[in-house]
């Protein structure tokens, strides 16, 4: 299982996959595809202050229509439990997108350098 930070999934839906490595797309085209609800919220964030044109829904329907992306569904305690344990960041979107991936050690593509730097699984 791999799971697709933020702009992970706004790249995609806008087509832009050059910006993807080979390992990246490889990830992403042979592996299923989830993310962390968060993601929903940020892209709704994303969508208010206008970087982003369309809503989190439209995006992520379409995702699940042609990717099979999915919505992750693990335990909400178990996931901020798994966070507070990360304070390399801040940011509590990439905190929670990260943990949801922790888990259970799955792959996370990101081009986040502090992800990079300190998840084991990222993968750009």
């Amino acid at each position: 299982m791999t799971y697709l930070d933020t702009h992970a999934v706004v790249w995609l839906y806008t087509g832009l996959t050059e910006k993807f490595s080979a390992t990246a797309r490889e990830y992403i085209n042979r592996m299923e595809l989830r993310i962390s609800p968060i993601v929903r919220l940020e892209l709704r964030y994303l969508n208010e202050i206008d970087r982003i044109t369309d809503d989190a829904d439209t995006i992520l329907g379409d995702l699940a229509n042609r990717l099979g992306l999915a919505i992750c569904d693990k335990d909400f305690n178990a996931v901020v439990g798994q966070a507070m344990a990360m304070s390399w960041t801040r940011d509590p979107f990439d905190r929670i997108i990260t943990a949801q991936a922790g888990l259970d050690d799955s792959f996370l593509i990101s081009g986040d350098k502090n992800i990079l730097k300190y998840y084991p699984y990222a993968r750009w």
